[in-house]
């Protein structure tokens, strides 16, 4: 007879079994559900891509005409004098002070109705600005009130793009697999590209064709009024897509808690008092992350409009290179970009987001003089070495934001503190950029003072990146792993059960 059987349990002995049993089942990772795991349709992501991509080109197409006829559009909208170029800059400045509140108003809007109707609403707001620039009379027509109407359609562009470029960043990214978000993140800028190569293009095409005289007179509002049907085209692109599989579960979710909007709708659609929670929760919970991605935009935008909007009137203006000899070179060196940036967003997916930011931001800072001293040389070879030079660092940034800034946020919030932070950046770094450039080369004398401005953002970049925390081929906060296949769902599903360990 075992008389061991009979033996009460040892009450320790149980409690510590029970501790570790509660250890274990703590230790393991939820399971993820094969039905948990978005599996993108590669024609969708596709056409989502391009929807989006279009709109962005159509953005930077009305901001490239306009840097590109900075010097025009002085004399046409402001009097005679020496400070043309920096009123009409100024007015380009003014835009940006009004996009945080345009990021303020349309990014919650967007994380309550829908990325894509906002989407729409910007690109109809944008194409309308640009178009009535082009119909506005001059300054010896109708004297001040010819630059009251120039600041007033700018600041109609200005709140427009403030949910623009979030949006559109958070379609792409929510839209596409983990393991190619930086692949498919890459066209937005190829659009951005796009947008300015079209712009420098066109300018080209009217100086060379019209002449000085016949481009002050009325050519410079042929590329404003091109800008309106442009927008048409996006319009369509856009309305005829779903909206995201991120968006369309979230809303599925909050629509069950007690605080969704109880309308029955064929939309996603979120409570009604989202707007105002969510500017809460991303001011009380999310200002580190605001901060970091105001530190990426910074100089980001730093470089970026210093190579794309401020380089024309600075190599025109400031050193006295002839207008279409400088266009050819700044043609060349973004088509030169265009033909790499889907390469440098492959690279960003398989290497990292951070190693391509870090190339991006390190280049800059070595580099920025040296090309500035190539541009005093006087030759076009020289101009063109020069902007190639900074357009590889450029492209580096180019080819990884779009993928990098949507990923820093979760869902729920992601379009509207993307674009709150995004659209302060920008404010206060990026559209002020060609402004504060022109003066301090207006009041030093030195041609080179561009060059440090944008070292020095590019110092913040270095620190933003140390900063940030590596987010390439994994799911965006707050959403389901999204993939290109179910072969690849199934391993997945597979790699993430963990039975219990000891």
């Amino acid at each position: 007879m075992n008389h061991e059987e009979d033996q009460p349990a040892d009450p320790a002995a149980l409690r510590r079994h029970r501790h570790l049993f509660r250890a274990v089942r703590r230790s393991r990772k939820p399971k993820v559900r094969r039905s948990d795991i978005t599996v993108t349709d590669e024609a969708t992501v596709k056409r989502a891509t391009k929807a989006a991509a279009v709109g962005n080109a159509m953005e930077w197409f009305d901001f490239g005409i306009y840097a590109y006829l900075a010097v025009t559009i002085g004399k046409v909208f402001f009097p005679g004098g020496s400070t043309q170029l920096l009123a009409s800059f100024t007015a380009f400045a003014a835009s940006f002070l009004v996009r945080p509140l345009g990021g303020l108003f349309f990014g919650p809007l967007g994380d309550r109705i829908g990325r894509k109707k906002v989407l729409g609403l910007t690109m109809v707001m944008m194409a309308a600005g640009t178009f009535f620039i082009g119909l506005i009379p001059s300054y010896e027509s109708i004297g001040f009130a010819s630059p009251v109407l120039l600041l007033i359609c700018r600041l109609v562009q200005g709140f427009s793009t403030g949910g623009e470029y979030g949006g559109a960043a958070t379609f792409i990214a929510e839209y596409a697999p983990d393991k190619r978000r930086g692949f498919f993140g890459s066209f937005l800028e190829l659009g951005t590209l796009t947008g300015y190569t079209g712009a420098a293009g066109l300018v080209l095409i009217l100086n060379t064709t019209l002449g000085d005289d016949a481009m002050l007179q009325w050519g410079w509002r042929i590329p404003f009024l091109v800008g309106g049907p442009i927008g048409v085209v996006g319009l369509y692109l856009r309305m005829k897509l779903d909206e995201t599989p991120a968006f369309q579960k979230q809303a599925a979710q909050m629509s069950h808690s007690p605080e969704a909007s109880t309308t029955e709708t064929s939309e996603p659609r979120l409570s009604e008092n989202v707007p105002q929670k969510e500017l809460k929760t991303i001011f009380a919970q999310q200002w580190r992350t605001l901060l970091l991605c105001i530190g990426l935009v910074a100089a980001y935008n730093v470089t970026d409009y210093m190579l794309l909007s401020y380089m024309p009137a600075y190599l025109t203006d400031a050193l006295g290179y002839e207008n279409s000899m400088e266009l050819v070179a700044a043609i060349i060196a973004m088509v030169a970009m265009a033909l790499v940036i889907q390469r440098v967003g492959r690279l960003n997916d398989r290497f990292g987001r951070k190693p391509v930011l870090m190339a991006g931001m390190v280049g800059f800072v070595l580099l920025t003089i040296p090309a500035f001293a190539l541009f005093q040389q006087g030759s076009f070879v020289a101009v063109l070495i020069g902007l190639l030079v900074l357009g590889a660092c450029l492209v580096c940034l180019l080819g990884t934001m779009s993928a990098t800034l949507p990923a820093l946020f979760p869902t729920d919030v992601r379009y509207g503190s993307l674009s709150i932070g995004y659209n302060v950046a920008t404010a206060v770094f990026g559209g002020t950029a060609p402004g504060v450039m022109t003066y301090l080369v207006n009041s030093t004398g030195n041609n080179l003072a561009p060059a440090y401005y944008a070292s020095g953002a590019a110092v913040i970049g270095i620190i933003a990146v140390l900063c940030m925390k590596e987010t390439a081929r994994k799911p965006l906060e707050g959403s389901p792993p999204s993939v290109s296949t179910h072969e690849e769902a199934r391993a997945l599903a597979r790699a993430e059960t963990n039975e219990p360990t000891f």
